[in-house]
């Protein structure tokens, strides 16, 4: 017996046929799926302080459970003291169970603990069938100590699926969890 996430099961069992009658899919392959989950963030004052990337990097891999890689810059810019193949940035892109694991942790614990929630903007998506979330303070997820927090920082959060449009890929997110707000 093999462990699944409660998420992918329940994709398997409730949302997959409710798409697939929502949108008269007639095959299985045809309904959205989600392909992957990006984790970045921007660290801009990492120039002055190398240690700020490690922080990051070290908060990322608890948040996901997954090593984060750092991101360097592409070329110079002289007005931020910028050179080219510095470290700027963090990020992490999780796949599979992993994916579901975090959508869920993100859902069921995270979201809930952010300020006067009231639903996340419907606006993120980008045109293909992607959602993109912007969260503003690392201490949502119950993972980080806040003893332990350097600064509060942000981060942004991608969902790749394979849906063709928005109102698919929103469908899709909204059958899995994610809390909308109603306009």
């Amino acid at each position: 017996m093999s462990y699944v996430p409660r998420l992918k099961e329940e994709y398997n069992s409730k949302i997959l046929p409710a798409l697939r009658e929502e949108f008269s899919y007639s095959n299985t392959m045809e309904v959205p799926r989600l392909k992957k989950i990006v984790l970045s963030r921007g660290v801009g004052a990492a120039i002055a302080d190398k240690k700020l990337i490690d922080h990051s990097i070290e908060e990322f891999s608890t948040i996901t459970g997954q090593k984060a890689v750092q991101t360097i810059s592409k070329k110079d810019v002289a007005s931020f003291k910028l050179r080219k193949g510095m470290p700027i940035g963090v990020k992490v892109t999780l796949r599979g169970y992993r994916m579901y694991e975090f959508l869920d942790r993100l859902i069921t614990s995270a979201l809930p603990r952010v300020r006067d929630f009231n639903g996340i903007n419907p606006d993120g998506f980008d045109g293909r069938g992607n959602y993109n979330l912007g969260i503003t303070e690392q201490i949502i997820f119950p993972e980080i100590n806040i003893d332990r927090v350097n600064r509060i920082q942000g981060m942004d959060i991608s969902f790749v699926t394979s849906a063709d449009t928005d109102q698919e890929a929103k469908s899709l997110l909204t059958e899995m969890g994610l809390p909308f707000k109603k306009k």
